[in-house]
Order: structure tokens, then sequence, then C-alpha cells
């Protein structure tokens, strides 16, 4: 500190003086300021109040903005659908059995004479059929064309109709004759617009199937699947669709009813060239359903290959 009284006046100074040094323990309780950490207990106190009101009132308005956000969506439908939703109204197309290792992608290559390489496939079948093989406790109901349905109702997919394509069959691994399934992805509230009648761009083969279906059986999703190349579609003479060549129409609109099952087409390729790559791919039809087969664009269809060693 300096004092200066006036001009020409001498003046006194004094250094800072360092700060009192602390033991641990003082640090912790110092008994002479009656602190501990550095505080008293009504710092304390103080601080442990407002901290206390702080968090309170921030749980309040998370659990208000909280309260207010799940009021507007619902346990058994989302907020967005169809045209106003991200997914749409156009459902994909997809197939099983679908290996779980990436370095195969698509392709479905075994040999039916090597038991460890069909056995594979058929137990990817396996994994994906489980829920339909085992619906105890589900209410669900056999379910017909012409047949009234509420909207709640949920209809069997009955997996004694795949004929070839059965478990009892082993899917047709074992005879060189492997059958995939297919399936649309769900779109909650789509109901689709079927073509009761065959239209020009359709395959001939599924032409004729339409035309041959009763008139209450054609309220059906037709699929058609075929050579994805042109050299390729000279081995599809001889390929079967269980139990039909189509999603009855019966299955939709899916509305997240409890134990709801997506509708499938079993489809066996009865001579598929040995040794050669098939590639493949399947269409569904609808008059709601848009296709594009570009490789970067894919919709309303699928492509796979099938490698028979």
């Amino acid at each position: 500190m300096s004092k200066n009284n006036g001009k020409g006046a001498k003046g006194e100074f004094e250094f800072p003086q360092p700060a009192k040094k602390q033991t641990f323990s003082q640090m912790i309780y110092d008994p002479q300021d009656g602190t501990f950490f550095g505080r008293t207990g009504k710092n304390w106190s103080q601080l442990l109040l407002f901290y206390t009101i702080f968090y309170i009132v921030l749980a309040a308005l998370f659990t208000i903005c909280m309260q207010g956000l799940l009021a507007t969506i619902s346990d058994t439908e989302p907020k967005w659908k169809l045209h106003d939703s991200l997914i749409g109204t156009n459902p994909g197309l997809g197939f099983r059995p679908l290996s779980e290792q990436t370095e195969r992608g698509s392709v479905i290559a075994f040999d039916g004479k090597k038991p460890a390489e069909s056995d594979y496939w058929i137990g990817l079948t396996d994994d994906f059929l489980r829920e339909y093989n085992h619906t105890e406790g589900r209410d669900m109901k056999h379910c017909g064309f012409g047949q009234v349905l509420d909207r709640t109702d949920v209809c069997v997919v009955n997996t004694d109709l795949f004929g070839g394509c059965s478990k009892a069959n082993n899917y047709g691994y074992k005879t060189n004759q492997p059958c995939i399934f297919l399936k649309l992805n769900k779109i909650f509230g789509w109901i689709p617009d079927v073509y009761d009648e065959g239209e020009k761009s359709m395959p001939d083969d599924l032409k004729k199937v339409i035309n041959e279906t009763k008139k209450e059986e054609r309220q059906q999703v037709w699929v058609s699947c075929n050579g994805h190349l042109g050299k390729d579609k000279e081995h599809f003479q001889n390929i079967r669709y269980f139990p039909s060549q189509g999603f009855p129409s019966y299955y939709y609109p899916f509305l997240n009813q409890p134990g709801y099952l997506s509708p499938l087409v079993a489809v066996q390729f009865n001579s598929p060239p040995n040794g050669q790559m098939l590639d493949v791919e399947c269409r569904a039809w609808a008059k709601n359903i848009r296709y594009s087969g570009s490789a970067r664009d894919r919709q309303g269809s699928v492509t796979f290959q099938i490698l028979l060693d």
C-alpha cells in the first residue's frame, strides 16, 4: 500500500503477501474459518437449495414437453401415413432365404449333393418361417375371397399349401429345385388396387393365369419371376408358384393388428441350369405399385441369383 499526502511526498509500498499454505486436512476442513472445501455450511446449504430448485424446474419442463409430444403419438398407428409418410405408398418386394454373410450378397449358391450346402439354405428358410409355423395363442382365422372381414381380423398364412416348397420337401434344396419366398413390405393402411384382367405389359404366362382364375379370386397382387437378363429367360419355362401366383387382397390393409403376418408366395425353380448363374427378377403387379427396374432406384421388384454347382 502507498501513502501520498501531496506533491513531493515520500511513498511507502507493501508487497502482496503470499497465500497462506494449507495442509490437505485444512483444505477439507479449516477450523479457523469454519469451512468445508472452502465454503461455510451456510454457503453449501444455499448452493444445494439452488441446484435442487433448478433441477426440479428442469425435470418439470422436460416432463411437460414429453407429455405434450406423447399426446400426439398413437400406440397403434403412425401419425404420418401413406402419402404423408417417408415410406410412401409403394411397397417394396423382398425375398427369403437371404444369407447373413454379406459377402454372399443375393446369391443362392449350393450343390444338392453336398448336405452341408443345402442344409445351410434349409436352416435359413426354417428360421424365416418359424413364426409362420408357430402361431399358437394368436387370434387368427382362415380367410377366403368374398368373405366379409373386420378391420381387426388377422388371416392365417397356411404353410401346408406350399406344395413342393414345404418343409417336408426340404424346400427343394435336396433335389436341386430350390424355392424362394416372396413378400411385400408392410405399409400401414395400404390397400392394393389389383388387376382383374391381364395387361399388355405382363408376361404371357401371367396373363394366362389371370384369365384362367375365377373372377372372385382375381383380387390378388400378382407376381411374376423371369430372367433379369435376356440370356436367362429361356430357363423360366418350368417354375411354380404356391399357394397361388399372388398375394390375396384379404390380407390387406395392414393396420398393426396383433399377430399379423405378411402373406407369402413360394416360387420353385424346377430346372435351373447347372454351373451357370441364373439372374432372376421377380415383380409385383398392382395398379398402385410403381415399377422401376433401375439398379439404382429399383421399385416394385427384387433381383437375386441362383447358382447350382
